[in-house]
């Protein structure tokens, strides 16, 4: 069994808990903390490192990626500063420029655009217009629609059409695009890639939601040396009869390891806010046209029922999308009928009595701070009589609602510094902060990102980032401290007592 010693370690308080004061030295036998105390002898067995005064916190976890594609947007052209259909079709026209004399069939992918803050949608005959034979399929910044001409739409078997493909008609198509453009060498390659960075930010876990049977494909890649942090995988609807009749339960260990650990049902129940399909009380604001305008849910109170229920007598917890607070309201129906356990992933406008009802439901809201940065300016567009009621991150607190911070990358970056600190500061330029008074603490925006683990101590699980400087030395929120968040340097990472940077 492996032993480490780390050496001269400040222990960063987390919420409440006791801390040590003052340099100490931490002894792991295997994945666990056994001993706390200044000038620990090590033995000839022991792995030594020295941090030298630097502080030590819980690793840190990303609570919602898609894994695979934040891997593959590295190659993706950059939509994100784009405010019309015009701007995309020109950067893509420049890209077919670029690519001329090279591969004409090479598929290109652009992932950014917001097309809810545009004057008119978007059109597959503009794109048509500038690629010609050329498959492009742009991804919109919230992943819940894909802009394809008419060469992608016939590439990836999807029905002509004059606008996007979205929704449940889009996220299959999706699903298949790595498989339809990258070989299996790149894509190993994009997951090394991110890994690498991810652990040199501190992080020792995630949970994947990726569009793929995310429990056989990662159960190879930690079987084959790719995997280097915890992963918990879920899977959707078009996988529960598999996953069931796997004997796949929420908690089970997949890999040799022991990181690879199957995680959540996940249900898409609405859209998204950019998308103008998240399932609201109260229509849109603004717009005449909408072929829905209160946005719309992917199921039936009934059938996301129906999944709870199956996913909850077969042992598994439950990952409900909701953006909208009419999809929260109705999600909240379903795990008080059917008794299911998880989390609600985005809550990104939630009713005021629904706060109340995920507390006392024990539901955990599992939420990206940093979209709130981007969503902003379109929040005030789309919904401005209800702009006070999104990212409701302190009344959720205040409430009793656990916190589960994450980044949805791509849609954001998978960096939970960056989380933590639009979190402690609700404004990504010079203006004030958004909803000022929903803004949460240091050590809540900590304790939100660590897994639910306690204070470092004996007992603990060895996974450990260890920082330049004390998180919370800048003060609990403001301007300054998002900035020192932002800043942090992880100098190691250690996953179940093992460096792994």
């Amino acid at each position: 069994m492996t032993s480490l010693v780390l050496r001269r370690v400040r222990i960063v308080r987390i919420g409440d808990g006791p801390a040590p004061e003052g340099e100490v030295d931490l002894r792991i036998i295997g994945d666990r903390v056994v001993e706390v105390a200044p000038h620990l002898r090590a033995t000839s067995d022991d792995e030594v490192l020295d941090a030298e005064g630097r502080w030590v916190i819980p690793g840190l976890w990303d609570q919602h990626v898609h894994l695979g594609q934040w891997a593959a947007t590295a190659s993706r052209l950059d939509l994100s500063s784009t405010t019309s259909p015009e701007d995309a079709v020109r950067l893509v026209g420049a890209e077919v420029g670029a690519r001329r004399g090279g591969a004409p069939d090479a598929v290109i992918q652009g992932f950014g655009h917001r097309a809810a803050a545009w004057d008119r949608q978007p059109t597959v005959a503009e794109l048509d217009a500038v690629s010609g034979d050329i498959p492009v399929v742009l991804i919109s910044g919230d992943a819940h629609h894909g802009w394809l001409n008419s060469a992608a739409l016939r590439l990836l078997d999807v029905p002509p059409r004059e606008g996007v493909v979205e929704e449940n008609e889009w996220f299959p198509v999706f699903a298949r695009l790595d498989e339809a453009t990258m070989t299996a060498e790149g894509r190993r390659t994009a997951y090394a890639k991110v890994l690498d960075a991810a652990v040199r930010r501190g992080v020792v876990g995630v949970r994947e939601f990726e569009w793929a049977d995310n429990a056989t494909d990662w159960a190879e890649r930690s079987n084959s040396g790719l995997a280097v942090v915890r992963v918990r995988t879920a899977t959707y609807a078009a996988g529960l009869a598999d996953t069931i009749a796997a004997g796949r339960r929420s908690g089970d260990v997949l890999d040799r390891a022991g990181l690879i650990t199957m995680g959540p049902l996940k249900i898409i129940s609405d859209g998204s806010l950019n998308t103008r399909t998240a399932f609201c009380y109260d229509p849109y604001v603004g717009d005449d046209v909408l072929e829905f305008p209160r946005g719309r849910a992917n199921n039936s109170p009934e059938e996301l029922g129906e999944l709870l229920d199956v996913a909850t007598r077969n042992g598994l917890e439950v990952a409900v999308h909701a953006i909208g607070d009419a999809a929260v309201g109705i999600a909240l129906d379903a795990f008080s009928h059917t008794g299911a356990r998880g989390t609600i992933e985005h809550a990104q406008l939630v009713a005021a009595v629904d706060v109340q009802r995920m507390a006392a439901l024990g539901v955990t809201a599992s939420v990206q701070p940093a979209h709130l940065l981007d969503d902003r300016d379109v929040t005030h567009q789309c919904w401005p009589d209800r702009a006070d009621r999104c990212f409701a991150l302190r009344s959720m607190l205040d409430a009793g609602v656990t916190l589960a911070l994450g980044s949805d990358a791509p849609v954001a970056p998978l960096d939970p510094w960056e989380a933590m600190a639009a979190a402690v500061h609700r404004s990504g330029d010079e203006r004030e902060e958004w909803n000022a008074a929903e803004t949460i603490t240091v050590a809540q925006a900590l304790a939100a990102s660590v897994d639910g683990a306690p204070t470092v101590g004996v007992g603990s699980l060895a996974d450990f980032a260890i920082v330049e400087s004390d998180p919370r030395a800048a003060g609990e929120s403001g301007a300054e401290v998002a900035a020192h968040l932002r800043a942090m340097v992880v100098d190691a990472t250690v996953i179940a007592g093992q460096v792994v940077q």
